[in-house]
């Protein structure tokens, strides 16, 4: 079997002016950063096509790229939840009823609208579990990275510095962080969500010829049928019971998916939410989350169909998927390269490896701009240093910009543990977007709703959710990062429907603490304070549209359609 790369001239060509083009972007925007909201929040001024790209686009990295490819191979179609019940409605309800809120309280940061919301306090604690999600989240993005790049570029390095032996890994991980870090500095937010938009093209040009050439050898969709189990080749069909690959059944897709997670992430997550906050409009900020979900719906053919398409061919006999070091067990995060390296030609080559690279260090300069925006803002000038001047904030953010980055290094080593990077986000997920979500659904929609009674619905679903996933495992895990470290009571049939449940538990104490806290306490907030922040104080939206065509809501009805056809084919 094939175990490395050969890049010819011209790939390696395609590489370096793509870390040309990345470190150009960078200082091209240098110029523009002369204050902290140029720097943290991009001016206010991007057209909705931009915002709307980078809005899947940040979303875009090693989870969908590495991750989702290991999820088609692990999972099947079933995975393909994550991108129709697990993502769109939660877009439309953002585009339609949050983000009016976002946008026209003026807030800088989803933590700062909590604070106007609710209380000091609330926003304290949502900017530090953020704070910690975030460089999590780009630990995996720069693992995956290092993954890649060992696989595609092996250097045979084993150096011993102080103690600690550094091999490729560690090497790739570093260069990647330096380049991701560079950019950052130099153009912030606004460098980050024009990188996001160039790496979606990349993606989309980089990945078409494998998925292509995989259908064509292995038969095209009855050459995976006939080659998967038939529990494989569905989303919902097989969900009646725990008997399918996931191991869960249709509520834990339906609410702990669709409705918790899908609703935590996409519409509480400020790396998300950021870039419609960077729109130029109210009506462009609408649009954005409408936008980025049409090819959201499509983005399985890139990502997950060549994991089923990896999988078949295993086990046909054709392609040896490796292993986990030191294991028995099937590494599905390497499925991506594996495919890269049989079916792409010099040239190609190149073109489909910038396309992941670019996707992971976007991945990592999303989460790491949220980051340095959250700290700046709700962290430093809230807690440590308030009333300094303008340009002292963004020499903070900028050097929180390091900050993040060296953090995100440590988190890398912690993905490590995990056999598919997907499992490990979605477990963060469920720990911080779960209970963040009950308190914004009350919030938004319950004007009683008190800032004592959002702070300890938030502790208490976070520690519903430790206590939860403390005391059950995945089928076949031993206990420790995977959970069973307060003892053990249940086996899930996967990590995902431990996850699900996970967030499941976290909501539903969340949204129960909060709701009885909340009658025992006194509403310290005027109904004149809570204009623009709850839904039935706040005036309808003034639509600019110039045409009815225009409109978010006519855009909702086309993504909201589409939605259901595409669930229904592949049922």
């Amino acid at each position: 079997m094939q175990t490395t790369f050969s890049l010819g001239t011209i790939d390696w060509t395609i590489i370096l002016i793509y870390f040309i083009f990345v470190l150009g972007i960078g200082w091209a925007l240098k110029r523009y950063m002369k204050d902290s909201k140029a720097f943290l929040e991009a001016g206010r001024s991007l057209p909705a096509w931009v915002t709307g790209l980078a809005f899947i686009s940040a979303n875009l990295g090693a989870l969908e790229m590495i991750g989702m490819a290991a999820s088609g191979a692990k999972y099947g179609m079933i995975i393909i939840h994550h991108f129709l019940i697990g993502a769109i409605p939660a877009m439309i309800f953002l585009a339609i009823f949050m983000m009016p809120f976002y946008y026209g309280s003026k807030a800088r940061s989803v933590p700062e609208y909590l604070k106007l919301r609710f209380d000091e306090k609330t926003r304290g604690f949502n900017a530090f579990a953020f704070a910690i999600m975030t460089v999590f989240s780009s630990g995996i993005s720069m693992y995956a990275l290092a993954l890649l790049a060992q696989v595609v570029m092996p250097l045979q390095i084993d150096w011993n510095f102080l103690g600690f032996q550094i091999g490729e890994f560690d090497v790739y991980l570093l260069i990647s962080a330096f380049i991701v870090l560079v950019y950052m500095v130099l153009g912030g937010l606004t460098s980050a969500i024009y990188n996001e938009v160039l790496q979606f093209f990349l993606i989309v040009i980089g990945f078409a010829p494998l998925v292509f050439v995989g259908l064509k050898e292995i038969g095209g969709w009855e050459g995976i049928q006939a080659n998967l189990p038939a529990d494989m080749l569905h989303s919902w069909k097989y969900t009646g019971s725990t008997d399918n690959p996931m191991g869960v059944n249709w509520f834990g897709v339906f609410f702990g998916l669709g409705f918790v997670l899908s609703f935590g992430y996409w519409c509480t997550n400020f790396l998300v939410v950021q870039r419609g906050m960077a729109a130029g409009s109210m009506s462009a900020a609408r649009k954005t989350p409408l936008i980025g979900a049409l090819p959201k719906m499509f983005l399985p053919l890139l990502v997950v169909v060549p994991g089923m398409i990896a999988l078949a061919l295993s086990n046909m006999g054709e392609l040896e998927i490796p292993l986990k070091a030191g294991t028995s067990v099937q590494d599905f995060d390497k499925v991506i390269p594996v495919l890269l390296m049989r079916y792409m030609p010099m040239g190609v080559l190149g073109l489909g490896i910038t396309a992941l690279m670019a996707s992971f260090m976007s991945g990592m300069a999303g989460n790491v701009s949220a980051f340095n925006t959250v700290f700046t803002y709700d962290i430093y000038q809230s807690y440590i240093q308030p009333g300094k001047s303008d340009t002292h904030y963004l020499k903070v953010g900028k050097w929180t910009t390091v900050v993040g980055v060296l953090v995100s290094i440590i988190t890398a080593y912690v993905a490590r543990s995990f056999n598919n990077v997907m499992d490990f986000l979605q477990l963060i997920f469920a720990f911080v977007n779960a209970p963040l979500f009950a308190a914004f659904l009350l919030g938004m929609f319950w004007k009683r709703t008190t800032g004592h009674a959002a702070f300890w619905g938030l502790i208490g679903g976070t520690i519903a959710a430790a206590i939860h996933h403390g005391l059950t495992l995945p089928a076949g895990a031993a206990a420790g990062v995977k959970g069973g470290y307060f003892g053990w009571v249940h086996t899930y049939g996967s990590e995902m429907a431990q996850n699900y449940w996970t967030a499941v538990y976290a909501f539903s104490a969340a949204l129960l603490l909060t709701l009885v806290i909340t009658l025992l306490t006194k509403k310290l907030k005027t109904d004149d304070e809570l204009k623009g922040l709850v839904y039935s104080l706040t005036p309808r939206v003034q639509d600019d549209s110039k045409h009815w065509y225009q409109k978010p809501e006519v855009l909702a009805v086309v993504v909201g359609v589409i939605f259901i056809i595409l669930s229904i084919i592949v049922w």
